[in-house]
């Protein structure tokens, strides 16, 4: 009897947490794909952590405009952490669909337990790690930070196929002579969806967090680059002189991971068209 005016409530509800989600994305993301472009050519140097004379948010610990730097300091951070995410999904999705369709435990076995040493392993102590070898940049960050994303990703991702994998739907389709990649990858995947886009979410944010760490640590990055993590870092001891210099890119940081969040996690309040969880079932 309810049901009917609850499904347009939950809709806006729905849409007001997208709205917000969008606002304090789109800032962020905005200012890190398109903020180079306006940057401006270089300018001369000025006193450090002052105000005005010229500049909107003021100078940095090395005399430059903050402002300039917010501009510039996004592409990295963002570019890095999508692309971490991605290439991790890449290699987990295929990875967790195989440990759950297969009918023999020791092939899940081998291939979900090496994943274990590496979960056991502390993400930062990774990229810590690899930095104490090699001497990565923005482009060798991405694979390190993948590496460190994918295990818990593959796990999701077999956990909710197995599930999906144990419906009596599957055997129906076995039984209808439906292709290996219908049973194997095309219903789990789309029985699974909203569970990815929840996790997705999570991971994003966590490869934002583990990026602006290891800029913060120097890793990755060079110890004056435009790098928002890096300003936040470097512009500490004029806190209190200058504090546009820190809280305007640890603000841009922290809106970015909030928000992609709860976009993710209102996708998985809401499902599509209205539908319950019986209907996602069939």
């Amino acid at each position: 009897m309810n049901s009917t005016p609850e499904r347009p409530r939950r809709g806006e509800r729905a849409g007001r947490r997208y709205a917000v989600a969008l606002g304090l994305i789109g800032l962020p993301l905005l200012i890190a794909l398109i903020g180079p472009e306006f940057a401006g050519p270089v300018q001369p140097r000025a006193v450090s952590f002052s105000a005005g004379e010229g500049h909107w948010l003021g100078t940095d610990f090395a005399g430059r405009d903050v402002w300039r730097q917010v501009l510039l300091g996004g592409r990295s951070v963002v570019l890095v952490a999508v692309a971490a995410t991605v290439l991790a999904y890449v290699v987990a999705v295929p990875l967790g669909l195989a440990a759950a369709a297969t009918r023999r435990g020791w092939v899940a076995e081998a291939l979900m337990r090496p994943l274990d040493v590496l979960i056991a392993v502390p993400s930062l102590l990774v990229v810590l790690l690899v930095a104490a070898l090699f001497r990565p940049g923005p482009a060798e960050l991405v694979p390190v930070i993948a590496l460190v994303a994918m295990p818990d990703a593959a796990r999701v991702v077999a956990a909710a196929g197995t599930e999906v994998a144990a419906r009596p739907a599957v055997e129906a389709l076995r039984m209808q002579g439906e292709s290996w990649w219908r049973i194997t990858v095309g219903y789990p995947l789309r029985a699974i969806r909203r569970t990815l886009a929840a996790d997705a979410g999570t991971r994003l944010a966590s490869a934002l967090y583990l990026v602006a760490t290891a800029a913060f640590l120097g890793v990755g990055v060079a110890p004056d680059a435009a790098d928002w993590a890096v300003m936040v870092d470097r512009n500490r001891p004029g806190l209190f002189l200058q504090p546009w210099a820190v809280g305007v890119p640890a603000a841009l940081i922290v809106a970015l991971s909030m928000g992609t969040n709860l976009a993710f996690d209102t996708a998985l309040r809401t499902p599509p068209g209205g539908r319950g969880r019986n209907d996602e079932r069939r």
